[in-house]
């Protein structure tokens, strides 16, 4: 490969946040399969969350990691934190994302740390609330990052300026 082809191929990380084995029951028995959510992120804004089902564990984390990239969200960060505070929701899941002041870190837990640090924010306050289920928060997280927007976007939107952005 040439050195431009190589600049191209986007590398991805990969964490598992959550593998569960599940059971349907038939005539025959019990039919044992492996669910994971996978969540793929280039630290650099982009971040998606994937779930993979299959008979054998690899298999199941391997089709969550395809699902993952196909959901890709752009996350816009803003001297390494979010632009402004937003709530994510999904079933009985509430995130709530705050931007942080520099040196404040990543204050998250679970697969709410997990997709933060995958998108490449830096600072940040999360709470997670209602729900403790790690896919529903995990869908409640990426909920409230996709409604964020660029704040030159929203300047350029509203006609106003920089100055009278955050007033």
């Amino acid at each position: 490969m040439t050195e431009l082809e190589n600049e191209n191929i986007e590398t991805f990380e990969e964490e598992v946040i959550s593998i569960r084995r599940v059971t349907k029951v038939v005539k025959g028995g019990k039919n044992l399969r492996f669910s994971a959510a996978v969540v793929v992120g280039d630290k650099k804004g982009r971040v998606g969350l994937g779930k993979g089902k299959a008979r054998e564990v690899p298999l199941a984390i391997k089709k969550a990691v395809a699902n993952a990239k196909k959901n890709m969200v752009n996350v816009p960060i803003l001297k390494d934190t979010i632009p402004y505070y937003t709530l994510g929701k999904y079933g009985a899941s509430r995130v709530v994302l705050r931007p942080a002041s520099p040196g404040t870190g990543v204050i998250a837990g679970g697969a709410v740390r997990v997709i933060i640090e995958l998108a490449g924010i830096k600072n940040i306050l999360t709470k997670s609330l209602r729900s403790k289920n790690a896919f529903t928060v995990a869908r409640a997280t990426i909920d409230g990052l996709k409604g964020l927007k660029n704040p030159d976007y929203i300047r350029v939107k509203r006609g106003i300026r920089e100055e009278d952005l955050w007033q």
